[in-house]
């Protein structure tokens, strides 16, 4: 039992390190000895001590959800969408009280739940709800690593914090499971605290950001930062929060999070802003709905409702049937939507939405509109029909897992201009000049049936084509000659297999450094690089051992491109081998293009977000949060001139 109980405190130990602060002290390896060794010693006892991290795995599949009634009121919070309103606020808040500060956090855009502690045990999870009844998510919320199944405090103590899947771990959850692919955060986290079965919820590796002590036993606190103290000492992970004292601080330093928050690894749809003092928030007190110490600032809308007016199906390069919503134009983010995706049939019937139905529509992480579920059903709507043929050529559709592809990769109009398109595109063979009319012109035709046909294009072939002109001819016939000296990665991600994006491209080339031997590459092989999983790594061996695409190569070759080779290696060479880059603020000496590639080209590579992973922060003038963050791991932050200094320029 000594031994059991050591073994404990040593593995949740070692996960609050890796997970809430993200400075791992033992490998992956040697953590699962000793969890193994744990799991033989419960075996052989019959004993699984309350805290034990074995009780994460999630076994027991539910019926139902329990309802709770929470101990302590949650409140929702006031919101406003404007800086003149939250300066309003505050200059309100300053006028009846002299020498106030506030704190300012994330608004974080997850699931909220509240977490219930006896003599420092976890002993209960429970959702929102309606701020006095939620649902019992006890064994859901037990496989999330960030929640501590122990604490110092021994009192009894209740906490308010946010479910999270952060957009890496998305990213990730997406590679590895590509059948049940999640494209929301929001919805993702949301379904898997939802979903009875607990190993459904421990598949998308969550997290939870706790703000707020709703009761502590015999606690009090003298303000908001002493309560994250507190909550630190207790090995919570907290929610990231500034302390200031003037107005225009704050709205300044929302303006940088505006700007920033796309770079983010968790979504937020804007900031809180709390009176720090809690003798002051119990002088302000609450309204029906929400407390008046506190005020949310909502950052441009994300999400507006709709009518859904029809939906199409669009047949893409790899032949894969995607349904395309046609809607009610809205203006979202600044921009004028018409259209949005969904992401295949088995969502459409989840989000249980139809034609003539009012629906809500989401920038997916400010890029990709994209509809999130049912806002009304109207009297009129009418079901979407999933299609049995495809809409381009008329061949029965396959369906593989939860998409539907078109098998007539070698005559399909849609897949083919698709092809050329991408073919042509800037990352990948960059024919300047070269648009998706060019490619339905030049298939329309009969002038290109491959890719490889580009090459045999001459300018009489263009001239007969209508708008082009001489110099129209001359410029695409000299863009499409200059593409045939093209390097490794850009070629490979030209060739359009099945996941393979830029970066993947990248990785491989310099991996593996020449055509020939990617040619010859097993799965093994290429799952050994990183963020290259078996699904990528099969794509990339079936491409290469269809015999049509290997003489579709050897006929592009024929026609005269020339790869370069890559002159980097992803195994060993270079000053930054192995290591991770991520760079942040303003460069003066390069632009973020050119840093990257100097990173690459002397064998390191970059990331988006900073992690356990991060090995180096390069970091400009005006760095924001990723600086911050890195200075809290304790990651080596670089400088511009150390950075030259390194690489002798």
């Amino acid at each position: 039992m000594e031994e059991m109980k050591q073994l404990v405190e040593k593995l949740n130990d070692y996960a609050y390190r890796y997970y809430v602060l993200d400075a791992p002290v033992i490998s992956d390896a040697e953590y699962d000895k000793l969890y193994d060794k744990l799991v033989a010693l419960e075996k052989q006892t019959g004993v699984i001590l309350p805290n034990s991290p074995t009780q994460r795995v999630g076994d027991t599949v539910l019926s139902n959800f329990k309802k709770v009634t929470h101990e302590v009121r949650l409140y929702s919070l006031d919101k406003c969408q404007s800086k003149e309103q939250l300066l309003a606020w505050m200059n309100d808040v300053c006028e009846k009280e002299n020498d106030v500060d506030f704190t300012l956090e994330y608004k974080f855009d997850g699931l909220t739940i509240v977490c219930s502690y006896e003599n420092g045990l976890l002993q209960s999870c429970a959702t929102r709800g309606n701020g006095i009844v939620g649902e019992d998510v006890t064994l859901q919320v037990k496989t999330i690593k960030s929640v501590p199944l122990k604490v110092n405090f021994k009192g009894k103590l209740i906490v308010q914090g946010e479910g999270m899947i952060t957009l890496s771990n998305l990213k990730k959850f997406n590679q590895k499971y590509p059948d049940e692919a999640l494209k929301n955060a929001r919805n993702a986290v949301s379904g898997a605290i939802r979903n009875l079965d607990p190993k459904e919820t421990a598949k998308r590796n969550l997290d939870w950001f706790c703000y707020n002590v709703l009761y502590a036993e015999s606690k009090t606190f003298s303000s908001q930062i002493e309560m994250f103290e507190f909550l630190k000492q207790n090995g919570f992970l907290i929610s990231p929060y500034k302390h200031f004292k003037n107005a225009q601080d704050i709205l300044d330093e929302i303006d940088k999070v505006d700007k920033q928050k796309s770079s983010l690894d968790i979504l937020i749809d804007g900031m809180v802003v709390k009176i720090n003092s809690m003798k002051l928030r119990d002088e302000f007190g609450y309204t029906s709905k929400f407390p008046k110490w506190a005020m949310a600032y909502k950052f441009e809308a994300q999400e507006l409702s709709t009518i859904l007016k029809d939906v199409i199906w669009q047949v893409g390069r790899t032949g894969k049937v995607t349904p395309i919503a046609i809607i009610e134009p809205v203006n979202l983010s600044g921009a004028t939507i018409y259209r949005a995706t969904l992401n295949n049939y088995m969502d459409i019937l989840r989000k249980n939405i139809s034609i003539g139905s009012r629906v809500f529509i989401r920038r997916s992480n400010e890029v990709i509109p994209e509809i999130t579920g049912l806002a009304e059903k109207l009297e009129g709507s009418v079901d979407i029909k999933k299609p049995i043929y495809c809409p381009s050529c008329g061949t029965k559709l396959v369906h593989i897992g939860a998409l539907d592809f078109c098998p007539n990769t070698d005559a399909c109009p849609e897949q083919i201009v698709d092809r050329l398109t991408h073919f042509a595109s800037r990352n990948a063979m960059d024919i300047e000049g070269f648009r998706d009319s060019t490619s339905k012109l030049l298939y329309d035709t009969g002038l290109v049936k491959d890719v490889g046909d580009l090459y045999s294009l001459t300018e009489q072939d263009l001239l007969k084509l209508p708008l082009f002109k001489q110099k129209k001819a001359s410029n695409l016939l000299s863009a499409i000659e200059k593409s045939k000296d093209v390097e490794l990665s850009n070629f490979i991600y030209a060739l359009g297999i099945l996941n393979v994006g830029t970066k993947t491209a990248k990785d491989i080339s310099k991996y593996f450094r020449t055509l020939d031997d990617l040619k010859n590459a097993t799965v093994e092989e290429l799952a050994k690089i990183r963020d290259i999983g078996d699904v990528v790594a099969k794509s990339i061996v079936d491409y290469f051992s269809n015999e049509k695409n290997l003489k579709l190569i050897d006929k592009l070759l024929s026609a005269g491109i020339k790869i370069k080779n890559s002159t980097q290696s992803g195994k060993s060479e270079g000053i930054f081998a192995g290591k991770t880059f991520v760079l942040t603020g303003t460069l003066e000496s390069f632009t973020r293009s050119e840093a990257t590639a100097l990173i690459e080209q002397n064998g390191g590579q970059t990331s988006s977000s900073v992690s356990k992973n991060t090995d180096y922060v390069l970091a400009g003038s005006e760095a924001g949060s990723k600086l911050a963050k890195a200075k809290t791991l304790g990651i080596e932050v670089m400088d511009e001139q150390t950075f030259k200094k390194l690489l002798k320029i």
